[in-house]
């Protein structure tokens, strides 16, 4: 038996693949011509890195840029090109490139050692800035990435709860492990994903974003079965595929009313929405966290947080003081990592001394609006949406450029061709945003940034139009 979609949804397939670029074509032959450099390592990384790349999120057709350096908000590649970076690491970058406190804190970890196989006091120091962020946080445990938090947080939910099943919204991206992988690019019938076992998949439950009916109905349906409900609170990758307020309140209430744990991930939106990331937005307390990306400083690295009775399935004893029999086994030779640790406690300070997450979210809104009035001036079929510091490019028919009047299909069916396309573009007018046209702005950006942005923009879609 599989794991089953409550309601309707789109179809069961993945995301296309970029095709194969007419040839010739005045845009792909302008980009090959400004980047030999990378051509040639991208030839050679298909002779050694499996599909030529060292994550499935930088494939791009017919082939990436390839970077050299990175300073502040730029990067240049190998062939010398510059470029304004909207990409940020993935959204990991809230401070820019090698920022200069970052550097000297990251330099002076190095020197100390790097690999202590014990405790040390840095992680004291990490732990304890994330608990002054995090009111949710009573408990701190730190891991090598934000797929291995996840994992940890519903690994902890299941040993806790003492149930199997587990509710996740389609789309939404908790990493590549087993648990999380089925519904979030296919699958959404629920079936498992290739490497992924049946019966891993028949205990997830996917449920449609912003379906609040589907949601109380699963929960109704399993009462009693269900361990946790995980979530991406601004919906899949930092609003990518929108969720809604209303739901994340509904969900969190339901989840109380049920006794069903609640899991935010907020892997992305920790230290962006604000220094409590979107719980403290919205004054809610998950009974677990995962974070990673800017709460690691930029730096490989997570950490799980949580209520000290839920995070207890990770003591040795329990509370009188026999071997706890939920204990939950978790080690890692990289976790709470001496380097990250300064890294992460310099990042969280230098965000909160300067108030860079709102400074962040002002220049992102005013991006947005400049790009929608550039889009609608040109009446061209693409949408800049988001909130906070993201933004976000959607290919959409003009007439129907409200977002009101999308759904969330039309999120997920994203046109990838012509997103692809239009970063190719943007590559060429020096600068760089993610494949699926999701940018980032960052505390370090400025306006002038933001209307080099938009520049670009009006160059790359003059030369779409010229295709």
């Amino acid at each position: 038996m599989n794991a089953r979609l409550e309601g309707s949804g789109p179809s069961d397939e993945r995301p296309p693949a970029f095709p194969a670029w007419p040839d010739p074509s005045p845009l792909l032959d302008a980009y090959r011509a400004l980047t030999p450099g990378s051509a040639q390592l991208a030839k050679r990384a298909l002779g050694v890195l499996a599909n030529g790349v060292s994550t499935d999120t930088r494939v791009f057709e017919p082939y990436g840029i390839f970077i050299d350096r990175a300073q502040g908000r730029e990067k240049w590649d190998v062939d010398g090109n510059r470029y304004l970076d909207f990409f940020g690491g993935h959204g990991a970058l809230m401070l820019g490139h090698s920022h200069p406190k970052v550097v000297a804190a990251v330099r002076q970890a190095f020197q100390n050692g790097i690999q202590f196989a014990a405790n040390h006091p840095g992680e004291l120091l990490w732990a304890e800035a994330i608990q002054r962020c995090f009111p949710s946080g009573e408990r701190v445990r730190f891991t090598g990435s934000g797929s291995e938090a996840t994992l940890l947080a519903i690994r902890m939910a299941r040993a806790y709860s003492g149930r199997a099943k587990l509710v996740r919204i389609m789309s939404h991206y908790h990493g590549w492990h087993d648990l999380a992988v089925s519904g979030y690019s296919g699958q959404f019938d629920g079936s498992a994903a290739p490497g992924v076992l049946p019966e891993i998949a028949a205990n997830t439950l996917l449920v449609r974003p912003d379906d609040i009916a589907g949601l109380k109905a699963c929960l109704a349906q399993h009462a009693g079965q269900i361990a946790a409900i995980i979530v991406e609170p601004l919906g899949a990758h930092f609003g990518h595929t929108p969720t809604s307020d209303e739901f994340l309140l509904e969900a969190a209430a339901e989840a109380r009313r049920r006794g069903v744990l609640l899991i935010f991930d907020e892997v992305i939106s920790a230290f962006r929405v604000g220094l409590g990331g979107m719980q403290g937005y919205l004054g809610l307390r998950p009974d677990l966290t995962c974070l990673a990306k800017i709460a690691a400083g930029g730096m490989p690295g997570g950490v799980v947080i949580g209520s000290a009775e839920v995070m207890s399935v990770l003591d040795s004893k329990d509370a009188l003081g026999h071997p706890n029999p939920r204990k939950v086994l978790h080690q890692g030779t990289f976790t709470g990592n001496p380097v990250t640790a300064a890294a992460a406690v310099v990042t969280i300070a230098e965000i909160a001394d300067g108030d860079l997450c709102a400074r962040a979210s002002q220049l992102a809104a005013g991006a947005r609006e400049a790009l929608n009035a550039l889009f609608e001036r040109r009446a061209a079929g693409w949408l800049a949406y988001g909130r906070f510091s993201s933004l976000n490019v959607l290919p959409i028919d003009p007439v129907r450029r409200d977002p009101r009047l999308l759904s969330q299909a039309d999120y997920m069916a994203r046109d990838l061709t012509r997103l692809g396309a239009l970063r190719m573009a943007l590559n060429l007018e020096g600068v760089d945003i993610g494949a699926r046209g999701a940018a980032f702005l960052s505390g370090v950006h400025t306006q002038d940034d933001v209307d080099r942005l938009v520049e670009a923009f009006d160059r790359a879609l003059a030369r779409l139009e010229a295709r």
